[in-house]
């Protein structure tokens, strides 16, 4: 037994069962007589929900999980070397594989009986997006031993540009817009007429569909970025209504607990106000049983 082994079957399970696990196979080390493996047991941390739904679709879905690795892979190499159509295509390929993969994540955590709310959704795809963005991440996860959410990614945040991509982009950048007119400039007027015009349209029509594909990616972009806010926003809906619910009903409660107070009171004081008249009562017929005996004893007594 290991670190390493116990903890990849830990994370597997449910985090309702983790701690329980755990504790049991820290025990087991200690009753070895390992208490360094022992005391690194019992340090592994309990998953979110998110980190285990996340974790539960690497395990679950091996393949796919191993095809956004490969994604990851593929935009980091493409941002080292300044790619900028390959990021283009690729960007537009991670919004919709994240998607459904935290979809498939989602049914598969519902199928485990383990529900997935839109704010743990939403954390399940920023950690996807971590996969993408950071190897180690990456590596963890796949395995199956992310202990806890990465932090929030935007890009790729220290991922330096290969040397000779950085230089060609500079390159290009402090070139004189002459130089750029000149590399487009068009053919000598001895030049075949017809050729000319169908470089030109083949130029004008890649440019097109450079422009095309830029335009549906950053659509897609924003599509999922739009889809990713009204999902967290629903989210915070249906939390802020669950909230005004729990509210209402602790407010019906007092409500109810207030009457019954007031009843109670009011019983209080009607029993007081019984027993008041009770004890009148009962003097009054203890001064009658007395008059009584009085007279009783005057009628028995003989006459002086």
């Amino acid at each position: 037994m290991d670190v390493e082994s116990v903890a990849v079957e830990l994370y597997g399970l449910r985090p309702a069962e983790f701690t329980a696990a755990r504790d049991a196979y820290a025990a087991q080390a200690r009753e070895a007589g390992d208490k360094q493996l022992a005391a690194l047991i019992a340090a592994l941390r309990k998953p979110t929900v998110a980190v285990w739904t996340a974790g539960l679709l690497a395990r679950r879905r091996p393949e796919e999980a191993r095809g956004l690795v490969q994604l990851g892979e593929a935009l980091r190499s493409a941002h080292r070397t300044l790619d900028a159509g390959e990021l283009r295509k690729l960007s537009h390929d991670q919004h919709v594989v994240i998607g459904e993969l935290a979809r498939t994540a989602r049914a598969l955590a519902a199928e485990a009986g383990q529900p997935v709310s839109g704010p743990v959704l939403y954390e399940v795809e920023q950690i996807l997006h971590a996969v993408l963005a950071d190897a180690g991440v990456a590596e963890r996860w796949a395995a199956g031993r992310l202990a806890k959410a990465p932090d929030a990614v935007s890009g790729f945040a220290g991922l330096e540009p290969l040397p000779a991509a950085a230089l060609a982009r500079r390159e290009q950048a402090a070139r004189p817009a002459g130089a750029a007119a000149e590399r487009v400039r068009p053919p000598r007027p001895d030049a075949d007429d017809g050729r000319a015009g169908a470089v030109r349209r083949e130029r004008a029509e890649a440019v097109r569909r450079e422009r095309a594909e830029a335009a549906r990616a950053e659509l897609a972009g924003a599509r999922a970025e739009a889809e990713r806010l009204e999902a967290a926003r629903s989210a915070a809906q249906e939390l802020a209504d669950r909230a005004a619910a729990v509210v209402e009903a602790a407010e019906e409660d007092v409500r109810a607990a207030g009457e019954r107070l007031e009843a109670a009171r009011a019983a209080g004081a009607d029993a007081v106000a019984g027993h008041r008249e009770a004890g009148r009562a009962a003097e009054k017929a203890k001064a009658r049983v007395r008059e009584a005996a009085r007279k009783a004893e005057k009628l028995t007594s003989p006459e002086r």
